[in-house]
């Protein structure tokens, strides 16, 4: 039984091709071209007024170096969100529950913005690493420190990412699980378990746009440090 609840985030295959690929391509085939009609429809009109708000909000705190970024972190988003509302659908398969896919992001992105701090401003790069004011017997220690937790960066952005919608699925499956055991048994009990498995599911969709809004806000802050 406790196989079962795991096997939602084994990567499907059919005729031993693994279907990540097209679970990739989907989110994209969903969104709309724009057209060159001056009057847009209203997807195409929300969508826009979303890209732009995202956009300007992320990149203003960040000086005009950093807004090279602005498609890279606005595709990523729009990528993230698109992958984590979709993995909520029945019968779906949710990529960034897989640790490797969130580290294939994140690890490529971090260490651009770490790289492109080097090379624009080594020093700031560098004193990042030590705090100002900081006493002598302490620098050794607190030099490590800093750079363990420059190296935990990525980390903990796949982990967070990963995590989260983990907890999310499973705790939606224990919870249908034990609706459709009591339905026979306990019908009261079950409608009530069947209220919360919904509030949950207006909760976890909360969580899946939060947690792609909290992957790029993160690497904006990376940015803006080096930048």
């Amino acid at each position: 039984m406790m196989a079962s609840f795991f096997d939602q985030f084994m990567s499907p295959t059919y005729l031993g091709i693994p279907l990540i690929a097209l679970a990739f391509l989907l989110p994209w085939l969903l969104f709309p071209s724009p057209a060159p009609r001056w009057i847009n429809n209203r997807f195409l009109t929300l969508q826009g007024w979303f890209i732009n708000r995202f956009t300007s909000q992320l990149l203003s705190p960040i000086n005009l170096g950093g807004h090279k970024w602005a498609l890279i972190l606005t595709s990523l988003m729009v990528f993230l969100i698109s992958l984590n509302m979709l993995g909520l659908l029945p019968y779906t398969f949710t990529p960034t529950t897989q640790l490797s896919l969130n580290m294939g992001l994140a690890v490529p992105l971090w260490l651009a913005t770490v790289l492109i701090g080097m090379r624009n401003q080594p020093t700031a790069a560098l004193g990042h690493l030590l705090p100002e004011g900081t006493p002598v017997p302490l620098i050794p220690v607190l030099i490590i420190i800093e750079t363990i937790s420059l190296f935990i960066r990525p980390l903990a952005l796949g982990v967070r990412l990963t995590a989260n919608l983990t907890a999310g699925h499973l705790l939606m499956q224990l919870i249908a699980t034990a609706a459709f055991t009591l339905l026979p048994l306990m019908p009261t009990v079950a409608i009530l378990t069947a209220v919360v498995l919904l509030l949950l599911t207006i909760l976890e969709i909360a969580v899946a746009m939060i947690q792609a809004y909290v992957f790029v806000l993160l690497l904006s802050l990376y940015l803006q440090e080096n930048v």
